[in-house]
C-alpha cells in the first residue's frame, strides 16, 4: 500500500456473460458511524490499460474461456462487438488472466484500453488482501490488526470515492495488495471472523488506516508526509525492528545512472555532481534535497526522489547520502512512507504478547474500535472460503 500465502479452494459457478450497465459504487448501507455510508461490497480495480483479458470459470468447468479485446465500438469477443461493458455475474469464483476471484467481474472499455473491476463482498475482500500485506507466519494478532486496518482503509476510500467512479480501491500498492481467492487461507478467514465488522473510527468516520513495512525506529506523521495533519496518524517510536531486512539498506548509483533516472522523471540535470539533503521532517526523513548536475540543478522532496529512482531501490525517505568515487550511495532504514502501522513493529509487539487491539492503539492513537452492522459484508463466510 502506498498511502498503505497459502491457497484455499472453493466451489465454482460458471459465469454468465451479460451486457452491463455499470452500477453506482457499492450497495449503500447505513453504518454505525456518523459519517458517509459504507458499502456491503467493494469494487476493486484489477487490471487497467490492457489490450486483452481472458475470463474463464475457476472450477475447471466446460465453458470456453472468453478473450476480450478492445474494438472500434467498445469491447470485442470472438470478433463480435459487445458494447462498452460486460459483467460476469458472481458469486464466482472465476479466473481473470489466471487468478481466481469471488463476486462479479466487470470489463469496461476505456480509451486507454480495457479496465477490469471485481465487485466482491467486503469481508471476502479483507480475506483476499491480508496475505498480500503481511505474512501468515506472523500470527493471529498481526493478521487481526491488519484485517481491521484493511477494512477501515477501504471504507475510508469508499466514503470519499467520486460518485459514479468505476472502482473504490486499486488492487496493488496504490491501494492494498488484493490477491482475490488465491490469497485466502484458513488463517485469513480466522482473522476475518475474529474481527468481523470491526473498523477504526475517528469523529464518526472510518479512518485512513495507513500502514507500511518497516518504520526505521519511528513512524512518520501524516502531516510531514502528505501535508495534512490527522490526529490518529502521528509519529510514534517503534521498537524491535532490528531483524527486519529493511531496517538497514543501501542503494548505490553511478553519477550517470542517477542523472538518467532524474531525466526520465522530468529533471534533466545531466551527470550528477552533488546531492545535498537540505531539510528533514520531524521523524528524520528527507523533506527536501538539492541535486546538482552538469546541466542544471533540481530541487526535490524525498518522495519525488523515491518515485524517480524507484521505490524498490530507495525503500524509504529515511536516508543519508554520500559521494563515492563512482557516484552516490544512499544509506537508509525502513520501507514505505512510514505513516501509520509498521507491520514489522506489529509483528514484534505480537511476539511480546500484545493482542491486535493493543497494536492498533499503538499505531493509531485516539482512533476508536467500532462495529459495523452485522449485515455489512455478510455475503461471504469462512465456510464459503473453502477453508
Amino acid at each position: 500500500m502506498r498511502w498503505g500465502t497459502e491457497r484455499a479452494a472453493a466451489p465454482g459457478v460458471v459465469p454468465a456473460v451479460v451486457p452491463a450497465v455499470v452500477p453506482a459504487v457499492g450497495l449503500a448501507i447505513a453504518v454505525a458511524l456518523a459519517g458517509p455510508a459504507a458499502g456491503a461490497t467493494v469494487r476493486v480495480l484489477l487490471l487497467d490499460r490492457r489490450e486483452s483479458v481472458q475470463i474463464e470459470p475457476a472450477d475447471g468447468g466446460q465453458a470456453t474461456a472468453i478473450r476480450i479485446r478492445p474494438g472500434r465500438a467498445g469491447l470485442s469477443v470472438g470478433g463480435r462487438a459487445r458494447g462498452a461493458a460486460l459483467r460476469f455475474e458472481g458469486p464466482g469464483p472465476q479466473r481473470v488472466d489466471g487468478r481466481r476471484y469471488r463476486g462479479a467481474i466487470e470489463v469496461l472499455a476505456r480509451p486507454e484500453g480495457i479496465r477490469v473491476v471485481n465487485e466482491v463482498p467486503l469481508e471476502a475482500y479483507v480475506a483476499g488482501t491480508l496475505l498480500g500485506e503481511v505474512h501468515e507466519s506472523w500470527g493471529p494478532a498481526v493478521l487481526d490488526a491488519q484485517a481491521v486496518a484493511t477494512r477501515s482503509y477501504v471504507l475510508h476510500r469508499q466514503a470519499r470515492a467520486t460518485p459514479g467512479a468505476d472502482y473504490d480501491v486499486e488492487s496493488g500498492t496504490l491501494g492494498q495488495v488484493y490477491l482475490g481467492l488465491d490469497g485466502e487461507s484458513q488463517a485469513t478467514w480466522s482473522a476475518v471472523e475474529a474481527t468481523r465488522g470491526e473498523v477504526l473510527a475517528f469523529g464518526g468516520e472510518a479512518i485512513l488506516a495507513a500502514f507500511h513495512g518497516t518504520a526505521g525506529g519511528r513512524t512518520a506523521s501524516a502531516a510531514e508526509v502528505w501535508g495534512e495533519p490527522l490526529p490518529y496518524l502521528v509519529s510514534v517510536p517503534v521498537d524491535g525492528e532490528d531483524e527486519s531486512p529493511d531496517t538497514y539498506w543501501r542503494a548505490a548509483f553511478s553519477a550517470d545512472e542517477l542523472g538518467e533516472l532524474l531525466a526520465r522523471a522530468g529533471d534533466p540535470v545531466g551527470r550528477v555532481r552533488a546531492v545535498e539533503i537540505t531539510a528533514r521532517t520531524p521523524s528524520g526523513r528527507c523533506a527536501a534535497l538539492r541535486i546538482q548536475g552538469r546541466r542544471g540543478t533540481a530541487q526535490l522532496d524525498g518522495e519525488a526522489l523515491r518515485a524517480a529512482i524507484g521505490e524498490g531501490r530507495l525503500r524509504s525517505t529515511l536516508f543519508a547520502v554520500r559521494a563515492t568515487a563512482d557516484g552516490f550511495v544512499f544509506v537508509g532504514s525502513g520501507r514505505g512512507h512510514g505513516v501509520g502501522m509498521s507491520q514489522w513493529g506489529a509483528r514484534v509487539m505480537a511476539e511480546r504478547g500484545s493482542d491486535y487491539r493493543a497494536i492498533l492503539r499503538r499505531f493509531y492513537p485516539g482512533a476508536e474500535l467500532r462495529h459495523l452492522p452485522a449485515s455489512v459484508g455478510a455475503g461471504a463466510t469462512a465456510s464459503a472460503g473453502g477453508s
